[in-house]
């Protein structure tokens, strides 16, 4: 299986919003859209994050095929990251690899990483990456319209 990360280009757009509107994956990912049909607001969303230079973008593909996703943004005044794959490549180590590959070119450090505590696919995804477990948190999720708890991740080298 031939995994790369490339640009992300408009067009990837339109994978990545059939991508998101699968409700089990919103489950697991918790923190979505608030409305994953609602295409206009999506659309809204990610033109932002694609006109942005300092959000560092990249589309996962496999043998040119889009799969998904993995960014790097800022909030709360530190560097997070966040990755979403197609639900039928979960289970195959695509995020674990596509992550390790975006670390290797991103040099951010620390890094947040973030995830739903019953999420523990993309726990395996961070700690399989370096990345440590250094807090907790919670907030509301709109894919499960209820407040979540969620654990914090650390990449510091």
């Amino acid at each position: 299986m031939d995994i790369s990360l490339r640009e992300m280009h408009w067009n990837d757009l339109d994978f990545f919003f059939e991508f998101q509107k699968d409700r089990e994956a919103n489950h697991m990912a918790a923190f979505t859209a608030k409305d994953p049909y609602d295409r206009e607001s999506y659309i809204k969303h990610w033109s932002k994050i694609l006109r942005e230079d300092r959000i560092i973008k990249r589309t996962i593909t496999i043998n040119h095929d889009v799969v998904g996703s993995v960014i790097c943004f800022t909030q709360f005044g530190e560097w997070e990251v966040t990755y979403w794959i197609d639900k039928k490549y979960w289970g195959k180590g695509i995020a674990s690899r596509a992550l390790s590959e975006f670390l290797q070119t991103v040099s951010i450090r620390p890094l947040i990483g973030r995830t739903a505590k019953d999420n523990i696919a993309s726990r395996n995804v961070l700690e399989k990456n370096g990345f440590q477990m250094t807090g907790e948190d919670k907030g509301f999720a709109n894919a499960r319209r209820e407040e979540v708890e969620e654990y914090i991740f650390t990449l510091s080298d």
